[in-house]
């Protein structure tokens, strides 16, 4: 649907050259969303199929291990949509030891994501409203360290920034003038916190997405922290009892159409073709995710059988591939300290997950050697190699 633009463009003078920048209307859009025929059912196998993903607890034995590797599957896809090269392996790597090789202003910057995603969790379990003071301390701890740890961590920008080209004078899109953005954030919060419009929580993220990244509100970091700005409302409205999903696949599978419908959104005010294509990505992605935690099931009971079948060793074996379960890499000294296992025996242990094809060593070396559970990555790795 062609409304007006949703928005204004305000000219003003930005290094010594004119520009115009967009400052978008407040949310909800107006005329209201037509959520009718296939719209509303797309928002229903959407909200089906998020449900389902929240049952995930029900297919695993600990969905916390589940949620361990996950997350941080979605850190990598999200930090390579902004151009880094890390893998999971990578980042799995780093938090093991900072393993040399490793691209370190890559990893730390998935680093960064992880621990402002888990930032925002907790502050929400505590009570915390989802509110621009939490988008702030959010954005501080993706910042933190790392790229872009000097422009201004935690706070909104204040000065102009812009999308694609060299300048603002040549951008491809221009984001509101500074002073505009406290403005258009505090209209944002007060749309989050307004529940008496009756949107469902699946169209408001989709508006809440846009609207943030269309504002752009901080000098670097805006779309990792507006994709974590899906998962926390979605957490924060009750669909997801754990912060499990994730569009950052999607988004990287279909770039040109989201940056293509982003632009329309702004340009005719046709917010029905990005809700179209957002509830199109949370229904496929949540059933991938719901999909891969099955492959997980299916695959950690396969492994336990074959352990359990290799005789007396069994015991020490399956206590090394339930470690490996938690952690998908990891060192002999780990499985010592972690698991209070002696040297000789996860050495012995660990070799008969080699012999069996569960594990594989990544050095070569004779010290510090480092396991992988090669199937268990693989499946995660999956969409996950750079661009």
């Amino acid at each position: 649907m062609n409304r007006n633009p949703a928005g204004t463009y305000r000219t003003s003078a930005v290094g010594g050259e004119q520009v115009r920048a967009f400052v978008p209307l407040p949310l909800p859009p107006l005329p209201p969303l037509e959520m009718i025929g296939a719209r509303q059912l797309l928002l229903e196998r959407a909200t089906l199929a998020v449900g389902r993903l929240d049952s995930i607890s029900t297919l695993l034995p600990d969905p916390h291990l589940f949620l361990y590797s996950y997350v941080r599957r979605e850190a990598v896809l999200s930090s390579q949509i902004e151009g880094t090269q890390s893998s999971l392996s990578d980042l799995l790597l780093f938090e093991l030891t900072e393993a040399p090789g490793t691209p370190f202003d890559d990893a730390v910057e998935v680093s960064n994501y992880i621990a402002a995603l888990e930032h925002g969790v907790a502050r929400i379990r505590e009570g915390f409203p989802l509110s621009n003071r939490l988008l702030r301390e959010m954005h501080a701890a993706l910042m933190t360290k790392g790229r872009g740890s000097e422009r201004q961590p935690g706070e909104f920008r204040r000065s102009q920034n812009w999308i694609g080209g060299t300048r603002p004078g040549n951008a491809h899109f221009v984001p509101p003038p500074p002073d505009e953005v406290a403005a258009c954030m505090g209209a944002l919060e007060k749309f989050l916190h307004d529940d008496s419009n009756g949107l469902p929580t699946l169209l408001k993220a989709a508006l809440a997405h846009v609207q943030f990244e269309t504002i752009h509100p901080f000098l670097d970091g805006n779309g990792r922290l507006g994709r974590l700005l899906i998962a926390l409302l979605l957490h924060h409205g009750g669909l997801l009892s754990e912060p499990l999903l994730y569009l950052s696949l999607y988004l990287k599978e279909h770039r040109a159409t989201y940056y293509e419908l982003l632009d329309r959104v702004r340009a005719t005010g046709d917010w029905e073709a990005w809700v179209d294509f957002f509830l199109e990505g949370v229904e496929h992605t949540a059933r991938s995710a719901v999909q891969t935690a099955r492959r997980l099931v299916d695959l950690f009971a396969a492994d336990t059988l074959r352990i359990q079948q290799t005789g007396r060793a069994a015991a020490n074996a399956l206590r090394v591939l339930t470690a490996m379960r938690q952690r998908p890499v990891l060192t002999l000294q780990q499985l010592c300290k972690v698991h209070a296992m002696t040297f000789p025996t996860a050495s012995k242990a660990i070799q008969s997950l080699v012999a069996a094809g569960i594990a594989r060593e990544l050095t070569g070396q004779r010290r510090n050697r480092v396991f992988v559970y090669d199937a268990y990555l693989a499946i995660l790795n999956e969409g996950g190699q750079p661009l």
